[in-house]
């Protein structure tokens, strides 16, 4: 199943977008929902939330007292941690069970208003942030709430900051204009994104992409996914995954490049490479047949010492590619110093960047970007391995020193 994270601030629209959601066809588990379930009249949430702020947040009919409760908690930081630790793992227990029973092809949206703060971006494919500006959040809520100014601002200072919570999306939903917008975008996403993203994933196939090189400025924001998609392979596979290091062209600040994140996931050896292509399957990263190893450098021409397990996602909004190689491998080795290379040499970048702009010139037609790919190979061995090597020397360049985890993991 298809499993996304939906969150936004107070007053932002989350709830518009969770309902269009649903209507569309996804099953929608509401956070927010479950966490009145769980404090409903006879339960433990209800008992244990009694203990620790006394009878007095009960009404007279013997249910919780939501305002008498939210002016303490959301004034105070350390009760709110309490009534946190209370409700969260019971709303945690509860969700999980309903997206056991999902059925296989599902869209899945749990609609999760602190997801941000509890850390749990990682759990999902993707996570939407519907957004908007803090003063229209505190003018919705005065106008739509009964809420004061004050009172306003008071739960938005509760949650997550607005750049803390937009650093988490995938996707992106502004809510500055009317619910009509904001609603074609979301029916936008659904067709153009989900639909085809929950169909890649149950065939286990990786998405559609571009005919023919394409080269794009570069983008600031390629570290902050390179680093969420990097934590979601992680999640997947934490026992046998020892280092996911951001590699290949999108690493390099400043570099014109393809708008593909190449993520180098390291493990110990190839038959853990081989027994995590399921679960990152189910991340989202199907493995790719047929491609087993890289081109070996002319002073490493051992095959062996080359060999990888490549894999690429199925979401069709963003290209990732996953390079699944062992640590202390020489390609393991070589992408790390590439990257590290092309970013300490300006003259490297400038080179490596004018030969893929040569190139994507080349190939721009209908030979697509296997043969771009091909093209480029000469000039790393020709040209870039040599000057790399040198540089690495001069320097004294090392690779990261994750061994010591490395030799931890192929222990167990």
């Amino acid at each position: 199943m298809l499993k996304i994270g939906l969150t936004g601030g107070i007053a932002s629209g989350k709830s518009l977008v969770a309902s269009r959601l649903q209507e569309l066809g996804a099953l929608l588990i509401d956070a927010d929902l479950i966490a009145r379930q769980v404090v409903e009249p006879g339960t433990p949430g209800l008992a244990r939330v009694v203990e620790a702020f006394g009878p007095g947040v009960l009404d007279r009919d013997g249910r919780l007292d939501r305002p008498k409760l939210g002016s303490i908690v959301f004034h105070d930081p350390s009760q709110r941690e309490v009534l946190n630790s209370i409700i969260h793992p019971l709303v945690r227990e509860t969700a999980a069970a309903l997206v056991a029973g999902a059925s296989a092809g599902d869209i899945v949206v749990q609609d999760i208003p602190l997801l941000v703060e509890t850390g749990q971006g990682s759990n999902f494919h993707l996570v939407l942030v519907v957004d908007a500006p803090e003063d229209v959040r505190v003018e919705r809520m005065v106008k739509m709430r009964g809420m004061t100014p004050e009172d306003a601002r008071s739960r938005i200072a509760s949650q997550a900051t607005r750049p803390e919570r937009n650093a988490a999306a995938d996707v992106l939903l502004d809510n500055v204009g009317s619910p009509e917008e904001l609603l074609a975008r979301v029916d936008a996403l659904w067709e153009q994104r989900l639909l085809p993203f929950a169909e890649n994933l149950g065939r286990g196939v990786r998405a559609a992409r571009h005919a023919g090189p394409v080269l794009a400025a570069s983008n600031s924001e390629w570290a902050a996914q390179a680093n969420r998609l990097a934590a979601r392979v992680t999640a997947a596979a934490p026992d046998d995954i020892v280092a996911v290091d951001h590699i290949g062209s999108t690493s390099v600040p400043g570099l014109a490049a393809k708008d593909v994140i190449d993520l180098q996931v390291a493990v110990t050896d190839l038959e853990s490479a081989d027994r995590i292509a399921p679960l990152l399957a189910e991340v989202g990263f199907p493995a790719v047949p047929g491609i087993t190893g890289d081109t070996p450098m002319p002073n490493e021409p051992n095959p062996e010492q080359w060999q990888k397990r490549f894999h690429a996602n199925a979401d069709p909004g963003r290209a990732v590619n996953l390079h699944v190689r062992a640590v202390g491998s020489r390609g393991w080795h070589y992408a790390l110093l590439f990257r590290d290379w092309l970013r300490a040499e300006p003259q490297a970048h400038a080179a490596y960047e004018a030969h893929k702009r040569e190139l994507t010139a080349q190939h721009a037609g209908g030979e697509g970007t296997a043969a771009y790919a091909e093209a480029k190979e000469p000039w790393f061995t020709e040209v870039a391995w040599p000057l790399m090597d040198e540089w690495a020397n001069r320097t004294d360049w090392r690779p990261p020193s994750y061994m010591s985890s490395a030799e931890g993991k192929r222990g167990q």
